[in-house]
């Protein structure tokens, strides 16, 4: 007799827990031979995968202390919607990814509401980057947690909270099994072409506050390399905004959509200018030498000065305990100090940080004989099988 069907619901709020969530599907759907049935929030990837989304994953894509007040009322409102949803469809599990922020408000919302269900919580808080204290309260929100990195289980396992180290999912991503011919190909780009991917988020703040200053950057290499091919990988979250703003640059800009094309950008390209985030790893994966930059409202910035207790925020930065990736941040992310960056991997072709970043990956579980999104799935079937 098969076994029934399982029922997955799976929340996310930003397009890095929706590629991640897509992965955990598939291999709900191989390791199940496809009876398992999903529903919950997501973008484009999880989509493509089947889900059909509660609501769009714009609604809660915002950084900030700050950014977030505005977008509060509507955000309050989907979780009420999502706790409801999960009322009506009594799933067998609940999966939250990433997005720890809107993720907490949904295990809090179940143990209130007493919707017996067990929930587990993929990609850990960085309780190590804010307050480590705040690790054993993790195991009152949540029945399991999912970490992506090997030094988070020192502050979790000894605050009693139930969890599994799986590694992180851009090893099993294919960032770096892309093709530079076919995109070349595809695109009409030369191999003379000096090809720059220009990646400036996944979120509305952060196009607003990097765009511009990309551009100039732009312009300014454009000046020193006329052969300078711009790409900009998109997701469907900003996708509008950005071709809303490239109408007014001064140099064609290539957009490309989707994780093939992505990535196949990412063997076309000799340097990439990037938002501070998971991209990098995937850069990194795909042995592209790169900067990142961030910047926030001035308010932000000056609260998260203040809080963060981490020396870098780029996690290839974090696990070396050195900079191997320039990171500029608030007043550092600007022209003049881009520029200068660029050039030194310019002049050195990248070679001593693709050495680097090779070295760092290896702790990311690189070369595993499971790939973190199947351990991952193996743990979402065991909860489910011990209800």
């Amino acid at each position: 007799m098969p076994e029934r069907k399982i029922k997955v619901y799976l929340v996310t709020g930003e397009p890095s827990g929706d590629l991640l969530a897509s992965r955990l599907m598939r291999a709900l759907k191989h390791q199940t031979k496809g009876n398992v049935s999903f529903a919950g929030v997501g973008g484009e990837s999880m989509k493509q995968n089947g889900l059909k989304t509660l609501f769009p994953i714009s609604d809660l894509a915002v950084m900030g202390f700050w950014e977030v007040l505005p977008s509060l009322p509507k955000i309050l409102k989907r979780i009420h919607q999502t706790l409801d949803d999960i009322e009506k469809k009594k799933p067998d599990i609940v999966v939250t990814v990433d997005s720890w922020s809107f993720s907490k408000q949904i295990h809090l919302g179940l143990k209130k509401r007493k919707i017996v269900v067990p929930h587990i919580h993929y990609v850990a808080p960085q309780v190590w980057a804010w307050k480590a204290k705040r690790a054993k309260q993790i195991k009152n929100w949540v029945d399991h947690l999912l970490m992506l990195l090997p030094f988070e289980e020192k502050y979790f396992k000894p605050n009693d909270v139930p969890c599994t180290y799986v590694g992180h999912p851009v090893v099993e991503g294919g960032a770096d099994k892309g093709s530079a011919t076919r995109f070349l190909k595809h695109h009409h780009l030369s191999q003379k072409d000096f090809i720059l991917t220009v990646l400036p988020g996944s979120r509305k703040n952060e196009i607003k506050y990097l765009l511009p200053t990309f551009k100039q950057v732009v312009c300014a290499l454009k000046k020193e390399h006329p052969n300078l091919k711009i790409v900009m990988p998109t997701v469907e979250t900003v996708e509008g905004q950005i071709r809303k703003e490239l109408k007014n640059w001064p140099i064609k800009v290539l957009v490309v959509k989707g994780e093939a094309e992505r990535y196949d950008a990412f063997a076309a390209s000799s340097l990439a200018l990037a938002a501070s985030g998971t991209v990098s790893l995937e850069l990194a994966m795909a042995g592209v030498p790169h900067v990142i930059c961030y910047r926030v409202n001035r308010l932000t910035g000056f609260l998260a000065r203040h809080v963060i207790k981490i020396k870098f925020v780029n996690l290839i930065n974090i696990l070396a305990n050195k900079e191997i990736i320039p990171e500029l941040l608030q007043e550092d992310c600007n022209c003049h100090k881009i520029l200068q960056k660029l050039r030194v991997l310019i002049a050195q072709e990248g070679k001593k940080q693709k050495e680097q970043m090779r070295e760092v990956l290896k702790k990311l579980g690189v070369g595993d004989k499971l790939s973190p999104s199947e351990k991952a799935s193996r743990v979402v079937r065991g909860m489910i099988k011990k209800r």
